[in-house]
Formats: structure tokens, sequence, C-alpha cells
């Protein structure tokens, strides 16, 4: 297996000074994790494809249904609170280490937008081979974050999302989601982004505002 390309990164944009403080949202700080995390998130994603496409006897379920509860009672007395745990924090993971994301890299990242590739798993099944529609948005969302980031805005909250499915977006594909500023009015950041294939076939595109947080607003 080929190594993977380090993603093209430029932060000329970002004030980290601003950051100190998002209105009332708490600094998000990067996790250091061991060895071990990153594999257990890529084998929990596999068992969320499992959980979704397996077609068993009920004992093989009935075992199953054992093995996730000894699980649950290894990992229970580690619940953590927000901002604690690596979920969400570990920045050097596909999706950050957060299976609520999606696992897909950046690729290229700067004040002129933001480029990540991927692919939708089986679990992101919406029917006949197509992704769901409602997982498009949540990846468009969480490029819209990044977008404002890298280009130097304030944290903000997404205040609308407009997604227009312009294909049928498939599964196990390679494919690539791309979006940048479009203009700024004030606390108003507007964002453009579109998912293309591998032949920049246009599969789905959107348009989101994004609005700077108040000093109050959390």
């Amino acid at each position: 297996m080929s190594e993977r390309v380090r993603p093209v990164i430029d932060r000329s944009a970002v004030d980290e000074a601003r950051y100190e403080k998002h209105g009332g949202f708490p600094k998000v700080s990067p996790a250091r994790v061991g060895a071990n995390f990153g594999p257990f998130v890529a084998a929990m994603r596999t068992l969320q494809d499992l959980a979704v496409s397996v077609d068993a006897d009920d004992e093989v379920y009935a075992e199953a249904l054992a093995r996730a509860q000894q699980l649950i009672e290894l990992l229970e007395p580690y619940r953590a609170p927000e901002q604690q745990g690596p979920a969400g924090r570990a920045v050097e993971l596909p999706g950050r280490g957060s299976l609520l994301l999606l696992p897909w890299r950046v690729a290229e990242a700067g004040p002129n937008g933001i480029q990540m590739s991927g692919e939708f798993r089986r679990f992101h099944l919406g029917g006949n081979g197509a992704a769901h529609g409602g997982v498009l948005p949540l990846l468009f969302d969480d490029l819209l974050g990044m977008i404002v980031h890298y280009a130097g805005r304030p944290i903000s909250r997404t205040a609308y999302l407009h997604v227009n499915y312009r294909q049928i977006t498939p599964l196990e594909t390679p494919l690539t989601v791309r979006g940048r500023v479009d203009r700024i009015e004030g606390r108003k950041t507007f964002i453009t982004a579109e998912l293309v294939d591998e032949q920049d076939i246009v599969l789905a595109d959107c348009e989101g505002l994004m609005v700077q947080l108040l000093p109050w607003q959390p």
C-alpha cells in the first residue's frame, strides 16, 4: 500500500490569539492519543458497517450482543464529558476520531478553501446502492466549519445550509468535496461547496451561511 500523501495546509489566515474565546464557545484543544485509538475507531466503523449489513442466525446475534455488552462494561467506567475524551479532537485521524463525522481526509486547506477526499461506507446506505441523503448535509456542514476556520473568520454557527442533490451519490467510491468562502457581510460568512466524483461530475452542491457568535452565545 502506498504511503498517504500529506495534506497541503496553509494556516496563514488563522490568528490563534482570537481563538482564546469564541463567544460562549469553549476553545477546543487537539487531543494527544496513543497508537491504539485510531485502530479502535476504525474497528468501530467496521462494526457499524456490519451492524447494518449482516444477515445472520439469531444465535449469532445473541453472541454478538453478549460481546457488545462486555465492551460496554469495559468502556463505561471511562465515560468522559465533552472536551475531555479524544473523539472529535484527534485532528490527525479521519473524521477527527469521531464516529459521528464522516472519515474523510483533508487534502488541501487554506484561506482559499478546503478539499477533502473519502468514500461513503455501507453504514451510510440510503437505498439501492446510494448514500442516504441525510449524510450529505453532515459532510457539508463539517466542511463549512473548517472553511470558516482556515479563512481566518471568528468561530461561527451554521445558520443556513441548502443542499442540491444533482446525481445519485454512490457508496464505496472515491469522491471529493470542496468548498470556499463566497462572500463576507459583517458577522456573516457565505460559503459554497460541491461534492464530485473522479470524473469531476457534481453529485451535490450546497450554499451555507455561517454566523459569528456573539460574546454571550454558546
